[in-house]
């Protein structure tokens, strides 16, 4: 009862947070002006970029795939993922999309520990990319963002994710516990699968690419024709903030995210805000394909 109730007040408190920055966002920018800007989207790249979010749940099939034992079809995952994508989205803060493909996961092995472990190592795996590409990025497109709020930023991003890490795989904080002992022991087999490893990392550089790509076609979809580099840099910082558990599925956090880091590119807060919200809806549309998934699996 008492852990129910927890819940409840988590979600409340996320609710909170949530509502008071899409209020503040929207309160400068104008409810009016930013679904005006909406409507003016290209459609075709609006269902190009729902295209590209399902082609990129497949993607990530695929390398959670290499992550389990060969018994485990591709196919079967795929539809593990896209309910994980539709309850990520429309059911945030009551049921996560990792916690409802472990689920999936355990139903059929029964294994809890490999379960988690490999949804984990899934994410995992997917944040290394992210980060890759983010210094890659940085560097390479270093005088975009020199002397901005961006210097120190993305770094500090980079090494908490270093630090954390550490933490979990050097560290093993609770390995005396005999669930997080065999989660551990995952961890140890996928480390000597070099090669699974690699293949994975590239799966998830593409599927990173993807995603910035898709907020690149949405921006031009509104006839904003913004520097790619930005995007490249800008994303994985949106990524990063969007997860944070305080908010649901990142909802205002992403919204004065691109505010703030579009608006050094010479973006206006109102298209911004258009530019997030358009995304959202896309991935939110490609999500639907979950709930068709999840309904499959019931009957």
């Amino acid at each position: 009862m008492a852990r129910k109730l927890n819940k409840i007040l988590l979600f409340i408190l996320k609710l909170a947070v949530s509502s008071s920055l899409l209020y503040f966002v929207l309160s400068n920018t104008g409810v009016e002006k930013v679904f005006a800007i909406i409507k003016t989207i290209n459609p075709l790249a609006f269902i190009g970029v729902i295209f590209i979010y399902i082609a990129s749940i497949y993607v990530s099939s695929i390398r959670w795939r290499l992550l389990l034992p060969e018994e485990f079809k591709g196919k079967r995952l795929f539809s593990f993922y896209l309910i994980g994508s539709f309850f990520n989205t429309f059911l945030p803060g009551i049921v996560g999309g990792d916690a409802v493909k472990t689920y999936y996961l355990y139903k059929e092995t029964n294994k809890g520990s490999l379960s988690f472990a490999s949804v984990f190592m899934d994410r995992y795996i997917g944040f290394i990319a992210l980060m890759t590409i983010a210094l890659i990025s940085f560097a390479a497109g270093f005088k975009y963002v020199k002397g901005s709020l961006i210097e120190w930023l993305l770094p500090t991003i980079v090494l908490l994710f270093l630090i954390g890490s550490f933490a979990i795989f050097r560290l093993r904080l609770g390995k005396g516990i005999k669930a997080l002992s065999e989660f551990y022991g995952h961890f140890s087999e996928y480390r000597s699968q070099k090669m699974v490893i690699i293949k994975t990392l590239m799966l998830s550089c593409a599927i990173q690419v993807m995603a910035i790509l898709s907020m690149y076609i949405i921006a031009l979809g509104l006839g904003q024709h913004i520097y790619l580099s930005y995007f490249f840099i800008f994303f994985p910082i949106i990524i990063t903030i969007s997860t944070l558990p305080v908010s649901i599925s990142g909802i205002g956090l992403r919204e004065g995210a691109f505010v703030l880091l579009f608006g050094m590119a010479g973006v206006k807060p109102e298209m911004a805000t258009a530019m997030s919200f358009a995304w959202f809806l896309s991935t939110a549309s490609g999500g639907l394909a979950g709930l068709f998934e999840y309904l499959r699996l019931k009957t």
